[in-house]
This record gives C-alpha cells, structure tokens and sequence, in this order.
C-alpha cells in the first residue's frame, strides 16, 4: 500500500478507535447521574460497566475472525453500525426505569466494540512495514488520551441537558466513521481462514461471565462468609470449570478463538498478563468520578472535570510511549509505566481527600496506562506472531484487556459497596490497584531485552522463545 493510503487509512481507524473510546471516557462522567437515576448501589452501577465488557468479550474474537472470513472493511463498518445502535438504545432507557434496557443498550456498545481497536490493529499490521507499526500503533494509542480530554469536557457541557446525551453524541461519529471505512479500509479476506470456534467462545463467555458474577458478590467485609455463602461459590465453582472445559476444547480447535499454543511463548504470555492488569486499572478510571463525590464533596458535573489530569497524562504519554518503542523496545516504556501507575493508585488510595493529590495522582495513573494501553502490547504481539495468526494474537489483547476491566469493574464495585463508607471503600480499591501494580512490575521484568526483542523482526522471523 502507498504511504499516502496508509495515511489516510490510518486517519479513518484514528476516529474509529476515538470514538469507541470517547465511551469509556464518558461513561465515568455520566455514572454519577445515571446511579441516581435508577437507584443503584455502588455494587450494581458497576454492571453498567460491566456488562458492556462481557459483550466485548464475545464480539471481540467474533469480529477478529469475521474479518479474516469477510474482509476488514465490511466487519469494521458491521461494528461501528452495532456500537451506534447501542448507543441509541442506552439513551432510549433514560425515564423509563427500566435497567434491563439500559443495561441491554450496553451490552449492544460492547458487542459492536469489540471488534473496533482488534480490527484496527490487524489493518495496521497488514498494511504497515514492521519499521512503521510501532508509531502507526501509537498514534492509535493516543486516541485513547484524546478521548478522555474530549469526554469529561462533552460530560460536563452535556450534563446539563441530560445523561442520554452523551451517548447521543456517539451517533453522528459512527456515520462519519462508517462512509470513510467503506471507501478507504481494505476488505480482501486473509487466505487460509476457516470457520469460527463457537463451543471455545461459549466456554470462554461462560468462565468469565460466571467468575464476574461471583466476584462481585463477595462482600469484603465479611469475605469468607460471603465467599461460601450460596450466592458466590457455586459461580466461582462454575467458572474453575468452564476455564477446564475451555482449555480442553482449544487444544483441539481447528481455529481456537482462546489459542493456547501462544501461551508457549513467553513474550506473548506476560504481555497478555500485563495487558489484564492495564484493563483492571483502565476499569478503575469509570470509578475516579464517584470516588470525587464522595470524598472531596462535588457535584457529578464538577467530578467529570477532575478526569483531566488522567486524560491529559494519557495523551501526552501514549503518543511518547509509540515513539520509544521504535528506540528502546517494549520493555523499559512497560517497566516505567507499570511503575508510575503503582505510585498513582497508591497515592489516590491514601491521600483522595486532597483536591491537590487528586489531581496528583491521576496524573501519574494516566501516564503510567499509556504505556500499556494501546501501543506496546500490541507492538510485542505483532513482532511475536506470524501474519497467519495475527488476527487471533490481537484478538487475545483485546480478550485479556477485557477481563481485566471486568474483574476491575467487578471488584472495585464489591470493595467500594462493603466500605464503611462509599470514601472508605473507594480508597481501598485503589490501594488494592495498586498492590496489583507491584506483581505487574515484577511481571514486565521477564519481558524481553531490546537486543532480543528487535533480532527476530529484523530477520523476518518469529520468536518463539
């Protein structure tokens, strides 16, 4: 492809991606106003969140793979449709009351986001030399930090005429976004691509659809009562055995949608593990706007603003982390990120009845995800993978960073609703975050050096080392 079509390429998934993620830059601002609205704890808010991640979950391989069967261009647009359409239903539930609509309407979001950001990722590695896919991913990265400047602004001018409104907004991108992929986006089908593994996606929805559930019923105040108590256990139990029956049936899938012979590489491996814990502390950012009601006192419209710092940290970061990845390789921009964000989660945790401090430490939480979301865990897996298996490889990030936000999303909504107060337990599932980060930095230090990491794409090869 001609440098000027990859450009222009590039800008149509550029707004693609933004606009999938200007709905998890607003769903923090609005959840505030639509928790009043309904009348939901803090434990039930989380499934607004929750449930848009569980549908991504099953649209993100589903996509992947529809896209090497049909072509990118016809399954990006499939997407983009899909996401619209739930937006126009999360904004249809505002006034009725009825949570299932609105948690249907999130479900769809999900569904059709699932295969945005993986598609995106694919057409850059099919059309970018291995030299240029480092920037190419992380300008598509830094839509991310774009996103989260443009959506507490949107919340915050948009409150005032209803929640509903921010999701309206979606509705005129995603028509923009669907004329411009059917003009510029390739839609050739990948050679060699077979049908799609549909008893390794049920057991796959099953395992964390069931280990979602379970987690978000513990009640952290009195966890081993609630943890054998009828209402957790038996999905826990359900979980434990639907991860089984999922490994049993991919070692033998045609074309698994959860392949474990990737797992065999060990770059691959602890880049699907770092990814998990960048989804966690990613679902943890829809939270920071109830954490700034409760403990610094502000209205919901107020809070949304208090977002900023974060999304100013990631837009500044993940443009910068793309760039040092073509110069010092993924693993010193990983280390470095993991680390600042460990302090940022440790710092929220202990000092968020500090305006000063609040803004502090979401500084430090944006800049440290953006050197993982986004560009450089993509970037390990297309110098790990073949073209072959690219699509599936992608798909796992996507897959991996899904269930984090829905184990974060869960979790963080358990601990918060068993706090003595919503404050008390917000700090703590912060604090908690940010424990995590410790194991994520002892985790990234197996990552490759640069030396190694840079050999085996300059040669053409694949490591599987």
């Amino acid at each position: 492809m001609e440098p000027r079509q990859r450009n222009r390429t590039l800008a149509v998934l550029f707004v693609g991606v933004l606009m999938g993620a200007l709905d998890i830059a607003i769903v923090g601002p609005a959840l505030p106003a639509i928790q009043a609205e309904f009348g939901l704890d803090s434990r039930a808010a989380s499934w607004i969140f929750s449930s848009y991640v569980l549908a991504n979950l099953i649209g993100t391989p589903l996509m992947a793979k529809l896209s090497d069967l049909f072509g990118r261009r016809a399954i990006y647009v499939l997407d983009v449709s899909v996401f619209a359409a739930g937006s126009l239903v999360v904004a249809l539930s505002h006034g009725t009351g009825l949570v299932v609509l609105l948690l249907a309407g999130r479900a769809i979001q999900g569904f059709g986001a699932g295969g945005i950001f993986p598609v995106a990722s694919a057409v850059i590695g099919d059309t970018f030399p291995p030299e240029k896919r480092g920037g190419a991913l992380g300008l598509i990265g830094a839509v991310f930090g774009l996103a989260f400047i443009i959506g507490p602004v949107i919340g915050g001018l948009l409150l005032g005429l209803g929640w509903q409104w921010l999701f309206l907004i979606n509705l005129p991108i995603a028509a923009v976004v669907a004329v411009l992929a059917w003009r510029l986006l390739p839609h050739t089908p990948v050679p060699g691509a077979t049908g799609f593994d549909w008893p390794g996606m049920i057991a796959l929805a099953t395992a964390l659809g069931t280990l979602a559930y379970g987690l978000g019923a513990i009640d952290t105040a009195r966890f081993w009562a609630s943890l054998t108590g009828v209402g957790v256990w038996p999905w826990l139990l359900a979980s434990v055995v639907a991860w089984i029956a999922l490994v049993l049936v991919e070692r033998n899938a045609a074309n698994p949608v959860f392949p474990t012979r990737l797992f065999r590489r060990r770059q691959l491996a602890v880049g699907y593990a770092l990814t998990a814990g960048a989804g966690l502390g990613e679902a943890s950012l829809v939270f920071m706007p109830l954490l700034a009601v409760a403990a610094l006192g502000v209205a919901p419209s107020v809070a949304s603003y208090l977002l900023m710092p974060v999304v100013l940290a990631m837009s500044v970061g993940s443009p910068l982390a793309g760039r040092l990845l073509d110069r010092l390789g993924s693993k010193t921009v990983i280390l470095g990120g993991v680390a600042v964000m460990t302090v940022g989660m440790f710092a929220l945790g202990a000092t968020s009845g500090s305006l000063a401090m609040f803004i502090v430490s979401g500084a430090l939480i944006g800049l440290g995800l953006s050197a993982l979301l986004g560009a450089p865990i993509r970037y390990v897996t297309l110098n790990e993978t073949t073209a072959v298996e690219r699509s599936a490889a992608q798909g796992l990030v996507a897959t991996f960073t899904s269930m984090g936000q829905l184990l974060g999303s869960a979790v963080v909504g358990a601990v918060a609703a068993s706090g003595v107060t919503p404050s008390a337990g917000y700090n703590s599932a912060f604090t908690m975050i940010g424990v995590l980060g410790v194991v994520l930095l002892g985790t990234a230090t197996l990552l490759k050096s640069r030396a190694a990491e840079v050999r085996p794409a300059q040669a053409g090869e694949v490591s599987h080392a």
